[in-house]
């Protein structure tokens, strides 16, 4: 949380705060007030550029962005343009969002993919399967930096409207508003529609794939031993039923003494 807030408080509320102090406590031109403000944040964004181990794409197109603005408004002298410039930023980024998903790399998973694994690594391999396998996944995937590129997007007109519409003094503290409010409705939107049902398909799918491997695991140390085979008890013969004596002879018959 504290290195997902940090950038968002040097960009924005560092910025605000040293305008207002540069604009009323020293009494710096409105020009030179959103200049010098504009320095932590570019000098933040150079520092990244050099810290990593590779050129970031992204936080160069933006600090171009800043500089080239900086340049337009200080040669100008148009506070307003200033103000616009920050649209710039925003644009860039949005646009940069809805390229890469179309380009098969979205930018936001580089964030979305640790926040859904947790770090660990039985999450991230799922993660990896339903990548691979998973259409649903997939989509909801790309459609997470499509929101957060559309939102950026608006933020960004938004911005402009408001450099020429809204008094400069006032524009400054609500171009920090819009941010923010982009910011959570990115979260928002992001989350519900996207991040949620993943980390859910991400949930399930780790749950199966531990489910197999104690399946097998179990399978694997149980030992079948075949039944001993017994004798079985001695088969002996039914005695045999009487045999039944023939009917009685009949008596003998004598013959009776003649008279």
């Amino acid at each position: 949380m504290a290195q997902t807030l940090l950038p968002l408080v040097v960009d924005l509320g560092v910025p605000l705060g040293s305008y207002y102090l540069l604009r009323s406590g020293f009494g710096l031109s409105e020009v030179a007030a959103l200049g010098w403000s504009s320095v932590v944040p570019a000098l933040r964004t150079v520092w990244g550029l050099v810290r990593g181990s590779g050129v970031n794409g992204l936080a160069l197109v933006i600090l171009v962005v800043n500089v080239v603005g900086l340049a337009l408004s200080t040669m100008t002298g148009d506070p307003r343009l200033m103000l616009a410039k920050d649209s710039g930023v925003s644009s860039v980024v949005g646009i940069s969002m809805i390229v890469s998903v179309y380009l098969g790399k979205p930018l936001m998973t580089a964030g979305l993919k640790p926040f859904v694994t947790k770090g660990k690594a039985e999450r991230s391999a799922a993660w990896d399967r339903l990548m691979a396998g998973s259409v649903p996944f997939r989509r909801a995937e790309r459609r997470f930096s499509l929101i957060w590129g559309t939102v950026l997007l608006v933020e960004c007109v938004a911005r402009v409207i408001g450099a020429y519409t809204v008094p400069v003094h006032t524009m400054v503290w609500l171009g920090s508003v819009l941010a923010v409010v982009a910011v959570l409705l990115a979260m928002v939107l992001g989350g519900g529609a996207c991040a949620e049902p993943m980390e859910r398909m991400v949930n399930a799918e780790t749950e199966r794939a531990t489910g197999c491997g104690d399946g097998a695991a179990g399978a694997d140390a149980a030992v079948v031993e075949p039944p001993a085979v017994t004798a079985g008890p001695a088969v002996t013969a039914a005695p045999a039923a009487p045999v039944e004596s023939a009917a009685p002879a009949a008596p003998a018959v004598t013959a009776s003494a003649g008279r």
